[in-house]
């Protein structure tokens, strides 16, 4: 009698910037011995719209946001891992056609988009470079002219196709615990 192989699944944590995404994969990951990807880390300047405004008139088609190193780096872990998740940051869940593919889970962090707002310009705060208040002084700007309508309207689309939403401010290691016991539940009603 052969073994069973388990294939490595795909979970997605998404939401908008500021959620607390990078900081539950990050502990969830560890508390399971498995690898992760942040979706921060393979973009570049071709990454979004050029113009975010035209882009959010136009309904935030989020099929135009590209990342082709995250898909191959993605494509890679997956094919080498032994774990039983990937865990990846992907703030567009399934929404975006040039990844769904690989995704099997999608856990959507819909926390209230003022605490998120806090969470950016906290962050920034706490990781001073040479143009700290400049940087933070541009975010609000955007953030009233464009991000919180995206925000939303990406949180709605991702909403529609998640298959656990983690709603409300939790402590992290609540967080944490929601999901990998979720994950657990998922697992055994796959045996």
């Amino acid at each position: 009698m052969g073994l069973l192989m388990v294939k490595t699944q795909v979970i997605a944590i998404s939401g908008a910037s500021g959620c607390g995404k990078t900081s539950l994969i990050k502990i969830v990951s560890d508390k399971l011995s498995c690898p992760y990807l942040l979706f921060d880390d393979y973009t570049d300047a071709h990454t979004y719209p050029d113009d975010m405004n035209a882009w959010l008139k136009a309904g935030v088609n989020l099929n135009e946001i590209k990342t082709p190193a995250f898909i191959g780096a993605l494509e890679t872990i997956t094919l080498s891992s032994n774990a039983p998740y990937v865990f990846i940051e992907e703030p567009f869940g399934r929404c975006r056609a040039e990844i769904s593919k690989y995704i099997d889970y999608v856990i959507l962090l819909d926390v209230p988009l003022e605490v998120c707002l806090s969470r950016v310009i906290t962050r920034n705060i706490n990781t001073p470079h040479i143009d700290s208040l400049n940087a933070i002084s541009k975010y609000l700007c955007a953030y009233d002219n464009h991000l919180h309508a995206i925000y939303s309207n990406v949180v709605e689309q991702v909403r529609q196709t998640c298959d656990l939403t983690v709603t409300g401010v939790l402590p992290l290691s609540k967080s944490a615990d929601l999901v990998e016991s979720w994950l657990v539940k998922v697992r055994i009603s796959q045996s």
